[in-house]
């Protein structure tokens, strides 16, 4: 019986397409759609991830987000290296700046300073380049994308000079870093150059990146560290959830997706619903026919179901394909680089999927359960 159904989804090659495209298409908006979102959230906190050797973020109270720092007294730091379980203690500079390159190309970037001893918090992954050479005078290090940025069409290397707040800089190295959130260059340079290259107030330090000295304690460092001085100071996983937290609170971010994801379950409900009703009235008279000649509800239902299982296979599989499609090729982009196809959501829409074939197939199940031995003699 289960072969009947199948042929009888076969036989009418328009329906059984316009079903598979109805699935394929909303398992491409759902796949996309909720990668691309994840994917932005992780951009929020890609400088934290990028400074995987801190434990501990100081920063003042107010703050609640990566991407807005309140500047703290540079005798701050000294303060938490004298905190008990404090193996070190960094200074940590971001802040926005504008980019002049000799050509007058104008763009804004991400400025991240780091220790000038240390260096921590510039992340490994170097193109060209090394890490010793942002110890050179005037050395900066940027990302690729924002190396495209600045001068399109060009192969990537460095020796270049660029105009930081009237100051001169010079690019020493590319490094591979996280994209970022807010803007697609990003520049890495010493504590010391950074504050000379954005204006700033009489404070400078955004933040203090602390290690433990025991991993067990890095929970109570931190306590530690805000008992006594009074400050904020989290765990490194910690400020990433606040950070990533931020942004779904107050930009248009969750809604704008959240839409889409709607529009994608409602167009596969709607396309997969009135096309599958469809195929059920025009095959009416053979679902009377199997029941005049003694077939119950259970077997037209796994009949019914079986059409809807492979239509849900074959759609979803198309789809799921032409999301990895997309972002093996868009991914390659400096504007959507980073941005996968999660497995996880490859999973959970795979489930979707299958509710909305089963949605939109609970119509004619009725349909089909008393439908009319007598239909078949009728003409």
């Amino acid at each position: 019986m289960l072969v009947v159904a199948l042929r009888m989804l076969f036989g009418d090659a328009t329906k059984c397409l316009g079903l598979v495209f109805g699935v394929a298409l909303s398992t491409l908006l759902l796949c996309q759609q909720v990668s691309i979102f994840f994917g932005l959230l992780s951009r929020a906190a890609s400088v934290i991830d990028d400074a995987p050797e801190a434990d501990i973020w100081v920063m003042d109270p107010a703050v609640k987000t990566i991407e807005v720092p309140y500047p703290l007294r540079d005798t701050v730091l000294q303060r938490v290296r004298g905190v008990e379980g404090v193996a070190w203690a960094v200074p940590f500079f971001k802040a926005s700046t504008q980019v002049r390159t000799r050509r007058g190309t104008l763009d804004n970037a991400i400025m991240i300073g780091v220790d000038d001893v240390s260096l921590v918090g510039v992340p490994d992954r170097f193109l060209l380049g090394t890490l010793d050479d942002l110890t050179l005078p005037d050395a900066i290090a940027i990302n690729p994308a924002g190396f495209r940025l600045l001068f399109p069409g060009e192969e990537l290397d460095v020796g270049r000079e660029l105009e930081l707040n009237d100051r001169r800089a010079r690019i020493v190295a590319i490094v591979d870093a996280s994209p970022a959130f807010s803007a697609n260059l990003t520049i890495y340079t010493r504590y010391s150059l950074a504050t000379r290259y954005t204006n700033n107030g009489r404070n400078t330090l955004s933040f203090v990146l602390a290690k433990a000295a025991d991993p067990s304690t890095i929970a109570a460092v931190a306590d530690r560290i805000a008992a006594e001085m009074g400050l904020k100071a989290v765990e490194r996983a910690t400020f990433r959830r606040e950070t990533i937290g931020y942004i779904l609170a107050t930009t248009g971010i969750p809604a704008s997706f959240g839409t889409v994801v709607l529009l994608g379950v409602l167009i596969g409900i709607a396309i997969v619903g009135l096309t599958f009703n469809q195929f059920v009235m025009e095959n009416i008279r053979q679902y009377a026919a199997l029941k005049a000649i003694g077939v119950r509800n259970g077997w037209l239902l796994a009949m019914t179901l079986t059409q809807a299982a492979f239509v849900a296979t074959v759609g979803y599989g198309i789809g799921l394909a032409a999301a990895a499609g997309f972002f093996a090729t868009a991914g390659q982009s400096d504007a959507l680089r980073g941005f996968r196809l999660l497995p996880e959501v490859a999973v959970g829409v795979a489930l979707l999927a299958g509710v909305i074939v089963l949605l939109a197939t609970t119509v004619s199940l009725r349909r089909v359960f008393f439908v009319d031995p007598a239909t078949v003699f009728r003409g």
